[in-house]
């Protein structure tokens, strides 16, 4: 991929990151943690958006997918196996997908070798909205048109498509009305 040419940070795009039609990336020190060797690692749909504080910490087997029009902003995503992010998906500040149960620094990663549990997919459906500070745990799968209420903690759960989910734990709260 190369460097991003209004980037502030002196590094690059790893190559196994592929970027959609005019899909804006803030830095490349989004990938700082980007350890995968799988190509793709990093799929992102077209114009999609990765802002600020954004990161990608991706084990040697993480597989990231974005879809079309998705945008996020300081959201970590932490994966040693796979996360599959719908279209016209919004994930707010500081939220968090992690496919492990604890987390682990890079480096400690490293040492545990084969010995790293191996972790559950999350998949996020299409058109839906995810609060700001949610943590989002490995196995979990969220239908479309769902709203995450901010600060949930939502931990290997079916989010039935059009529900509303809240809590710690998540539970449903409520459905999205279509008018």
């Amino acid at each position: 991929m190369g460097a991003i040419a209004h980037d502030w940070y002196p590094s690059h795009v790893p190559d196994g990151v592929v970027l959609g039609e005019r899909t804006w990336v803030d830095s490349s020190i989004a990938f700082i943690h980007h350890r995968s060797v799988r190509r793709p690692s990093v799929w992102v749909g077209n114009d999609s958006g990765i802002y600020r504080g954004t990161y990608f910490d991706l084990g040697a087997q993480g597989e990231v997918r974005l879809g079309n029009y998705t945008s996020m902003i300081g959201a970590v995503i932490s994966t040693g196996g796979r996360v599959v992010i719908g279209d016209y998906v919004f994930i707010g500040y500081g939220t968090v997908l992690a496919d492990l149960g604890e987390a682990v620094p890079p480096h400690s990663r490293e040492r545990l070798g084969s010995r790293a549990p191996a972790g559950r997919e999350i998949s996020i459906g299409d058109n839906v909205w995810i609060g700001t500070r949610v943590t989002i745990l490995g196995g979990t799968e969220i239908g479309r048109d769902a709203v995450i209420g901010a600060g949930a903690v939502v931990d290997a759960m079916r989010v039935p498509p059009g529900t509303i989910v809240a809590g710690n734990p998540a539970r449903i709260v409520g459905s999205v009305e279509r008018s």
